[in-house]
């Protein structure tokens, strides 16, 4: 039994809800005749995923939904093995390169290379390229984008590139200037409630519009999030109520208790019981850079004018060091130690400043 949200994906550019401008756009482009490289970018739960589904099967028909996995292994300049899994058809393939951390740019090169080399089965796809699907291109090193950038003109005979990532200010502008940029808006509210109705509709729930509303409002405009927090608003309890406590994820309850605890005790030890929460987190894979947005966003409740200024720039600091080390614990841990000491100067300077 399958999640809503794989349930009820649209398949075709045709039977897209929302942005419906949008997909008549990428429908004549792929029509066209002359398919560029596409950068396709948007915030978390966009629908962007979607659309290049949606943009492969309008390419290639039903094919494209014959997927395998694959592994490759490669060898860096350094002899060291690096292996990495693919998902894809005989005519495309959807790689994760920044999986393989400081070694995405061989994984970019030989994979691309490889791909662009070995020739589609099918003689009836009447196209005479393939498509490689790159998601998460902003966390990609600059060496792995430059030399992206190298391999898209050698093999674009034989080769398009589809880049997905949540925003483009961390690609580098030659391969920017290479890409037809495709901007995918997050939906309204209004949007997200009409899905959540026509979903419960399919699955022959009723949903109160109250109910809809907010889910689609704390889910952030995340369609995605909304989906989910709907269907375990309906495993929590059905029939729905309009006042009907809305499901929040476990690793955001988490996230706010940690932040809690910073605030309540600025000490060593506290530093260290922190230290493994933070572990906690990572190992459940949520990404570095979201935990210091959540962290950022409850610690700033509790902090004044003057020290909000000072701690957000303190989380764009190590947001940005987090990016360019190898392991995320190291910074997060350094931002809540700071944090730690300027919050407690800022209360010890409030308690003087009462006497």
């Amino acid at each position: 039994m399958s999640l809503w949200v794989d349930k009820y994906r649209p398949t075709s550019l045709g039977k897209l809800d929302y942005h419906k401008d949008l997909a008549a756009h990428l429908k004549k482009l792929v029509h066209s005749g002359d398919f560029p490289h596409l950068l396709v970018y948007g915030p978390s739960g966009a629908g962007k995923k979607t659309r290049i589904t949606c943009i492969l099967r309008e390419l290639y028909g039903s094919g494209v939904e014959k997927l395998k996995i694959e592994h490759h292994s490669f060898t860096t300049p350094s002899n060291k093995k690096v292996e990495i899994s693919t998902i894809g058809s005989i005519f495309h393939l959807e790689v994760n390169a920044s999986d393989v951390g400081i070694y995405d740019r061989v994984v970019v090169q030989e994979l691309l290379k490889n791909t662009a080399q070995a020739h589609s089965l099918e003689l009836s796809a009447h196209r005479d390229f393939k498509v490689v699907v790159l998601t998460e291109v902003d966390r990609l090193t600059k060496d792995a984008q430059h030399a992206l950038r190298r391999t898209m003109e050698k093999y674009t005979s034989t080769c398009r590139l589809i880049l997905c990532c949540n925003s483009t200010s961390k690609v580098i502008p030659a391969i920017r200037s290479r890409c037809l940029g495709v901007r995918i808006p997050a939906p309204s509210v209004e949007e997200i409630c009409q899905i959540l109705q026509f979903v419960c509709k399919k699955e022959g729930l009723t949903i109160p519009s109250e109910l809809s509303r907010r889910i689609a409002e704390k889910s952030g405009r995340n369609l995605r999030k909304a989906l989910l927090m709907c269907e375990a608003c309906k495993v929590q309890q059905y029939p729905f109520t309009p006042d009907q406590p809305v499901q929040e994820a476990d690793w955001e309850m988490y996230l706010r208790e940690t932040a809690q605890q910073i605030v309540q005790t600025q000490t060593p030890r506290r530093l260290y019981e922190i230290r493994g929460r933070l572990y906690e987190l990572l190992t459940h894979c949520i990404p570095a850079d979201i935990i210091i947005k959540g962290l950022l966003k409850e610690l700033l409740t509790n902090c004044d004018g003057t020290l909000k200024a000072e701690v957000t720039n303190l989380a764009a600091f190590y947001e940005h060091r987090i990016l360019l080390g190898s392991k995320a614990i190291y910074h997060l841990e350094a931002f809540v130690a700071k944090f730690m000491s300027i919050y407690k100067r800022f209360l010890e300077e409030g308690m003087a400043d009462m006497f």
